[in-house]
Formats: C-alpha cells, sequence, structure tokens
C-alpha cells in the first residue's frame, strides 16, 4: 500500500523495505503519523520494529521505499531530519560525571541552540521536570527516574518537531512510570509535539498512544486505536491483542530489548561525533 502524505501528517513511510542479504528485515510497509499525535509502534523480537526506528532516525539506510519525515527524506537530508527529532533511549547515555546542568549545557553547544536563549530554555525545562533544584548535583547521584526526566529534558532542548521514546519506562516502579508520561503528555498538549515511542507496557500503549501499530515478520499487521485493535480480536486487554496478532507475549521482549537499545544508543552517539 502507497501512503500519500497530507498537511496533517508529520510521518509518512510508504512501501519501506529493508534487506540484509537475503532475510528481509522490514518488508514493504507503509503507515503515517499525524502532527501531535502520541504514536505507539509495538511488535516483538526480530519483527523489524527496530530496524525500522533506525531508518526513520538516520542510522539506516532503506532497500528500497520512501520516508518523508517533517518534510525532509532521511536518506537524503539526514542532518535535517536529525535536527527535527528528540531521542530518549532505554538505556541512559547521560555523563554521570557532570551535574545535570552540565549535561544540559553540553547537548546544547552539540545542537546549536542559540547562546541568548540556551540558559533561559535550561531553566525552563529543568523547571519543567522538577529537577532546577538539583541542577548543580552530579547525575551519579540521582535515581533512574530523575535520570529519565533528565534525558526528556535533554531531548526537548533544540524544540525537536518529534519526540521518539525507545522503551522510556523499562525498570522503572509504575509511580515513576506514570510521571514520566505526565511530563511527556504535557508537552505534547503544550507544544503539539508528536511522539512516537515504543513499549513492553501494554496498559502504556493503551493509555497514553491515540494510535498503535503492530509489526510482526516484518510487515504491519494491525494499526489503530487501543480500543480497535481489541475489538479486532476479541480481546478484553491490549496485551491479550497483541498476543492474538503475533502469537507472542510483549513482555517476553524485555531482555532483548535492553540489548537493542543499547546498540542503537551507541549507533546513534557514534554518528553524531
Amino acid at each position: 500500500m502507497n501512503v500519500i502524505q497530507n498537511s496533517t501528517d508529520i510521518i509518512t513511510v510508504s512501501e519501506l523495505v529493508k534487506k540484509f542479504g537475503d532475510f528481509t528485515a522490514v518488508d514493504n510497509i507503509s503507515f503515517n503519523v499525524k502532527k501531535g499525535e502520541i504514536f505507539a509502534f509495538l511488535g516483538p523480537n526480530g519483527a523489524g520494529k527496530s530496524t525500522t526506528i533506525k531508518m526513520l532516525t538516520t542510522l539506516l539506510h532503506p532497500t528500497s521505499g520512501k520516508i518523508v519525515l517533517n518534510s525532509f527524506d532521511p536518506a537524503r537530508n539526514k542532518d535535517g531530519v536529525r535536527k527535527s527529532l528528540g531521542i530518549v533511549f532505554q538505556d541512559p547515555s547521560l555523563d554521570d560525571d557532570l551535574t545535570a546542568l552540565e549535561n544540559m549545557q553540553f547537548h546544547a553547544v552539540c545542537y546549536g541552540v542559540p547562546k541568548d536563549i540556551r540558559g533561559s530554555r535550561i531553566e525552563e525545562l529543568l523547571q519543567f521536570v522538577e529537577l532546577w533544584d538539583r541542577r548543580n548535583d552530579l547525575v551519579k547521584t540521582f535515581s533512574g527516574g530523575m535520570k529519565r526526566r533528565l534525558e526528556i529534558a535533554r531531548g526537548l532542548l533544540h524544540h525537536p518537531t518529534i519526540l521518539f521514546l525507545d522503551e522510556p519506562t523499562l525498570g522503572l516502579d509504575p509511580q515513576t512510570r506514570n510521571h514520566m508520561w505526565s511530563y511527556v503528555k504535557d508537552i505534547n498538549q503544550k507544544e503539539g509535539m508528536t511522539v512516537f515511542f515504543t513499549t513492553h507496557y501494554m496498559e502504556e500503549a493503551d493509555r497514553v498512544a491515540e494510535r498503535i501499530a503492530v509489526i510482526d515478520h516484518g510487515k504491519i499487521v494491525a494499526m489503530g486505536t487501543g480500543s480497535e485493535l481489541k475489538s479486532r480480536t476479541n480481546a478484553d486487554t491490549l496485551e491479550d491483542a497483541f498476543l492474538n496478532l503475533t502469537g507472542h507475549k510483549i513482555r517476553e521482549e524485555e531482555a532483548s530489548s535492553l540489548d537493542r537499545m543499547r546498540r542503537m544508543g551507541r549507533l546513534w552517539a557514534g554518528r553524531r561525533r
């Protein structure tokens, strides 16, 4: 299916294919994400989810097909795409030996945030995630939830159009997970920022996402709201719907997703140098 981009779309993926030798990791998928939408992308290990995300974020070049992200083609304008993105990986990428403020300042320099607004933007975001009072503390003293909040603030520094969150709450306690999503939804509503996320917590996807795409064996097998997916599969929960669609329980993927996000984080860091 060929998806036609319209004025409400911020991401358009059309007939996207990625092959590694004779193996097809992503098999002719098409979907769109609307401006300001909170969109969940779910799939079992090996389904093509991570490969798709890597193509969207310029880490991999497609074998064929087309991506348009914030009016840019990632294959032809990587810088334009990267400036459009804020990314929070599951595996922490902060410098523990720097303070929260120093981490923010370093990121601001890397992304070219103008000097005249750098200080006010950093204060605004640290206030937003309730870390301004801890700005001069070393990150190594922070809890997991505090580090995740700092990473979200850092990812928003350059006013990205799209925020990518790869399993951002994995390993966090339920209270901290709920707190983190409250920040994300608040930013989404205040700034109209599109949020593209993956998670293995099905209740998060059901509660937070406006639409959900499920990928399995390289193909999009279902897409819609949580209610639509449950209705389609005659399931009471999204986790049961996911099992009916893919034959897998999403929680079985936790260990492997940790390894995937570590690899993706290292690759992204290497490409930024």
